[in-house]
């Protein structure tokens, strides 16, 4: 390890290169925290040609590579834990440039999140793909795992706002995939490809994002339910009623960690589930549409109490109550599942997903949240503070079989947005079957023959 440190630091002078054991260890893992990094370097490369001298290096040198963001991924896709050389892309992070015809913008891939939002802006339009870690996540981490967000129930996910790609491979060869074009049927669409692709097929080095018109003025509202029973018919009525933009549910445990974590408490009483929603509102008739949604689910049982923010801060308080679980839950080192099904399996789901919590957690808190709009809902079990991690761990993962077998009933996936990475590698077979997998197997031979993008990862 010394002697390949010494001689990348030789041969990549120009290069910005980290080698203290706190760099390492910073730079070496995400948000899972579940494995001891032990990079060979952080490099910090400022230009495409620098991410290709890098990867030449650690091809001629059969160096494993591990591209690196924000680092807030939640499945262990950034983990660099067994000597291998972390291409980081922090300092490439400037707006290349805005097409306002075609309506496009063009990024580096270390842009967080929320200053493409604030570049989107600055033109009159905005990049619809949004949720809760928006400024420390990056625009390539997105694009490597096809993240979500609070708003796919009215814009999709990432993968719908991607007119174009630049990618160095393996080789360290630079591809220029669909150059933004509108229509392109002339063969496969590798950029497709790269998307999801959590960095196992090549390193995005920069993105060109399709924008849009910004939504009309909304309004949100937080609705209290007194059962799960309750759930789908109130978003049903919802989504029938209004244009939204969003629709968020949570249960009063995820309340109680926001609260103590320094959040409003929303409503007088307490309730065990609630929802924050967000609709169009572009005038009176909107949010009488809205009340009228409200009194009616209300009338049926569906609904306890609720509030409409009457202000954006009133609105950013209301939201916060959501945004703010993943941070809350962050001290008590979570056990994280990010599952989905169809929209209109949720309800059986659900049922199925609570008896099996139930019956494996008795003694555990289980906190659970999801965009209930979209299907996907993400599941946290907080270790005991007297339970050793390895055996928290290996408690939880055997539960996570029972859920995968359970999702595979309902033709669910183990991963809705966070990748599959290292945590959830042993249950792809259950979202995947044998010949799926297998061609996936090809297809990264085809761009990786070596396997040296980020190896051990997806499977």
């Amino acid at each position: 390890m010394s002697e390949l440190r010494e001689a990348l630091l030789r041969d990549l002078s120009g290069i910005r290169l980290l080698t203290r054991p706190d760099e390492l260890e910073h730079y070496g893992r995400d948000w899972t925290r579940r494995w001891q990094p032990a990079p060979l370097a952080i490099a910090l490369p400022a230009s495409i040609e620098e991410v290709q001298q890098l990867v030449r290096w650690a091809r001629r040198n059969q160096i494993g590579i591990v591209p690196s963001g924000g680092r807030t991924g939640l499945s262990g896709g950034a983990v660099a834990a067994h000597g291998e050389l972390v291409i980081n892309l922090d300092r490439m992070r400037q707006v290349l440039g805005f097409d306002p015809a075609a309506r496009l913008l063009t990024v580096q891939p270390g842009l967080p999140l929320q200053a493409v939002h604030e570049a989107a802006a600055a033109h009159g339009l905005i990049y619809p793909v949004d949720f809760a870690a928006r400024g420390s996540c990056s625009i390539g981490g997105n694009i490597a795992t096809n993240a979500g967000g609070i708003r796919v129930i009215r814009y999709g996910n990432t993968r719908e706002w991607i007119a174009g790609l630049k990618v160095v491979t393996a080789q360290g060869e630079l591809l220029d995939l669909n150059r933004g074009l509108v229509k392109n049927s002339s063969g496969y669409d590798l950029r497709h490809l790269m998307i999801g692709s959590e960095g196992t097929l090549g390193i995005v080095v920069e993105a060109t994002l399709r924008l849009t018109d910004p939504p009309p003025p909304s309004r949100v509202m937080l609705l209290a339910l007194p059962d799960m029973a309750a759930l789908m018919n109130v978003f049903e009525l919802f989504q029938h009623r209004l244009q939204l933009q969003a629709f968020e549910f949570f249960t009063d445990l995820a309340l109680k960690h926001v609260l103590a974590h320094g959040a409003a408490r929303p409503l007088d009483s307490e309730y065990p589930y609630y929802v924050v929603t967000e609709f169009d509102a572009d005038g009176e008739a909107d949010e009488t549409a809205a009340l009228q949604a409200f009194e009616e689910a209300a009338e049926q049982g569906w609904l306890l109490d609720g509030v409409m923010a009457q202000s954006e801060a009133q609105a950013a308080a209301l939201w916060r109550l959501r945004e703010g679980i993943t941070e809350s839950l962050a001290p008590h080192q979570p056990y994280k599942n990010d599952v989905s099904v169809r929209i209109s399996a949720v309800p059986a789901f659900l049922t199925e997903m609570q008896a099996l919590l139930g019956r494996e957690y008795p003694q555990i808190e289980v906190v659970w949240f999801g965009h209930i709009g979209d299907g996907n809902l993400h599941i946290n079990v907080l270790r005991p503070q007297a339970m050793p991690a390895e055996e928290f761990i290996a408690h939880c993962e055997r539960v996570t079989k029972l859920l995968a077998a359970t999702l595979q009933q309902h033709g669910g996936s183990i991963s809705a947005e966070h990748g599959i990475g290292l945590v959830k590698r042993d249950y792809l077979g259950s979202t995947r079957s044998p010949p799926e997998i297998a061609l996936m197997r090809g297809i990264r031979q085809a761009f990786d023959p070596e396997g040296l993008l980020n190896p051990g990862k997806l499977f």
